[in-house]
C-alpha cells in the first residue's frame, strides 16, 4: 500500500466540524493521522498549500452501463470520469441489459470493479428486469452486498407491490432510491410542460408526474418505517412536500442534480433565449464577464429525465439544496452514444454525462454565490450519501482508522468546459464551452492516487 503525506492543506471535514490548515498522513489504506508537524519518513510528501483536503467525494446515482451498453460507458471508463471528477464512491444503477435484479449480476460487476480506480458500489434492482410487475429476490441481493435498492429509469406503478418492496427493503436494513414518474401523468412528453414546451411544439412532461410518486412515496415510507430516497428531483412541488415530510420525522430524502439547479427549460429553445430569460445577473454569476457558451435550439443534449423545468423550479431546487431538504447531490451520469443523441428531439434518449463536472457546477451554484458554505457543499457529495448507504468504513468523513478516501480541491480554479476532454466513451455533455469554476486536483482512494491534475 502507498504512503501518502499531504502537507500545507485546509483539511474540511463537514462530518466532525474539523476545518482548519494542516497535514494528512495516509498509510496502509487508512487515515493514519491528521495534525501539524506530522513526521511520516518514507511517505511521498504533496504539498497542497491553497488547497481543500476533504473526504472523498460519493455519488449515489450514476450508470456505468455495464453490463451489456458498454458501447456507451463501462466501468472502467465510468471509474476514471469519477476519479476526474474527484469521486472515490459511486453508486452504479441497475437498468442495464441484463439489469442488475439477481446475485450472479452483482457479482459480475463486483469482479469487474476490482480493476477500476474508484470504489465501484451497486444498487440492485427492485423489480425482476425492473419491469415493476415481480419483486426481485431482495434478501439474495442484500447477502450479495448491494447497497440500495431502485429501479431507476423506471418507476413502480403499482402501489402495492411498492409497499411490499418497502417491507422487504426494511427487513434487510437497506434504502429504497426511486425515479418518481407518474407514466399515466407523464405519457410521452419529452420535455417539462411549459410555455417552452408550447412554443417549441414538443410534447409535455408534467411537474405533477413527478410529485404525484413523491406524494406516494411519502405515504409509504410513513407507513411502513423504509427510508425511500425520491431520486433527481426537479419541481417545486416536490420540494414543498419533501419538507413538510421530513419535519414531521418521515424518513423520506431527495437529491438535486446539478444540470437541474443549473439549466431551465428555456435551454431548449437555444442558448439565445436561455440567457435572455434569465438576465443578466445569471450570465454575471456564472462567467464573470466571461463570453456565455452558445448552442442551437433543440439541442438533445439538454434532454433529460426528469426534464429540465422552468426558473422558478430551479429556485426552488437551489433552496431545498441550502436549507437541507434535499441534503444530497448526485449526477445521475448517463452516458448515450452519438446515434442514439445525433437524432430528432423527439427520438433522442434521456440523460446527460456528469461526473466531471458536478463538483464544479455544486460550488458554482451553492458555494459562489453565498447560498452555503464550502463545508456545506462538501456535506452534501460526501457525509450525507455516506449516511443514507449506511457506510461503516469511514467513507465521508476524515477520521484515523477510516479509510484513506481523500478529495483535494481548488475552489477557485477556472477552467472551460470540453466534451471531448474527458474519460467517458460518450460526448453527451450540454456544459460545454461553459466557463466553470472549482475543481479537484488530487484524487486518492485507499492510500493510492487515482487521479491528479
Amino acid at each position: 500500500m502507498s504512503d501518502l503525506l499531504l502537507t500545507g492543506g485546509r483539511i474540511l471535514d463537514p462530518a466532525s466540524g474539523f476545518d482548519q490548515v494542516a497535514d494528512l498522513h495516509l498509510s496502509d489504506g487508512r487515515i493514519a493521522a491528521i495534525g501539524t508537524g506530522i513526521v511520516a519518513p518514507g511517505a511521498e510528501h504533496i504539498d497542497v498549500s491553497g488547497r481543500v483536503v476533504c473526504p472523498g467525494l460519493i455519488d449515489l446515482h450514476v450508470h456505468l452501463r455495464e453490463p451489456g451498453q458498454t458501447k456507451k460507458e463501462d466501468i472502467l471508463t465510468g471509474a476514471q470520469c469519477a476519479a476526474r471528477g474527484g469521486f472515490t464512491t459511486v453508486v452504479c444503477m441497475p437498468n442495464t441489459s441484463p439489469s442488475i435484479d439477481n446475485a450472479g449480476t452483482v457479482a459480475l460487476i463486483q469482479e469487474r470493479a476490482t480493476r477500476a480506480t474508484v470504489r465501484i458500489e451497486v444498487a440492485g434492482a427492485i423489480t425482476k428486469g425492473i419491469a415493476g410487475e415481480e419483486l426481485a429476490p431482495i434478501g439474495s441481493l442484500a447477502r450479495a452486498g448491494v447497497v440500495a435498492l431502485t429501479d431507476d429509469g423506471h418507476c413502480i406503478q403499482n402501489n402495492e407491490l411498492m409497499r411490499r418492496a418497502c417491507e422487504y427493503a426494511l427487513m434487510f436494513g437497506l434504502p429504497i432510491m426511486d425515479h418518481c414518474q407518474d407514466y399515466g401523468l407523464v405519457t410521452d412528453g419529452v420535455m417539462h410542460e411549459g410555455y417552452f414546451s408550447t412554443m417549441l411544439g414538443l410534447r409535455g412532461w408534467p411537474s405533477a408526474g413527478e410529485e404525484m410518486i413523491v406524494a406516494r412515496n411519502i405515504l409509504l415510507a410513513e407507513s411502513t418505517g423504509t427510508h425511500i430516497h425520491c431520486q433527481h428531483l426537479s419541481s417545486a412541488g416536490s420540494v414543498r412536500m419533501l419538507r413538510d415530510a421530513r419535519a414531521r420525522g418521515i424518513p423520506i430524502s431527495g437529491e438535486g442534480c446539478p444540470h437541474h439547479f443549473t439549466l431551465t427549460d428555456a435551454s431548449i429553445a437555444g442558448s439565445e433565449t436561455y440567457w435572455n430569460e434569465d438576465g443578466r445577473e445569471q450570465v454575471k454569476r456564472f462567467f464573470g464577464g466571461h463570453t456565455p457558451p452558445v448552442w442551437p435550439s433543440y439541442h438533445t443534449h439538454f434532454k433529460m429525465n426528469p426534464p429540465l423545468r422552468s426558473a422558478a423550479d430551479r429556485e426552488a431546487i437551489l433552496e431545498g439544496l441550502t436549507d437541507g431538504t434535499l441534503d444530497i447531490i448526485s449526477s445521475d451520469h448517463a452516458p448515450h452514444t452519438e446515434s442514439e443523441k445525433d437524432v430528432e428531439f423527439d427520438d433522442a434518449a434521456f440523460g446527460i454525462l456528469g461526473l466531471e463536472v458536478e463538483l464544479a457546477l455544486s460550488l458554482m451554484a451553492l458555494h459562489h454565490t453565498g447560498r452555503l458554505p464550502l463545508s456545506g457543499v462538501i456535506a452534501r457529495l460526501t457525509c450525507n450519501p455516506a449516511r443514507l448507504l449506511r457506510f461503516q468504513d469511514g467513507r465521508g468523513t476524515l477520521t484515523v482508522g477510516g479509510v484513506a478516501d481523500v478529495t483535494v480541491i481548488d475552489p477557485d480554479a477556472e477552467w472551460i468546459c470540453n466534451r471531448d476532454d474527458t474519460a467517458s466513451r460518450s460526448r453527451n455533455n450540454p456544459f460545454h464551452g461553459w466557463h466553470l469554476r472549482g475543481r479537484p486536483v488530487l484524487t486518492v482512494v485507499g492510500g493510492r492516487i487515482a487521479w491528479k491534475a
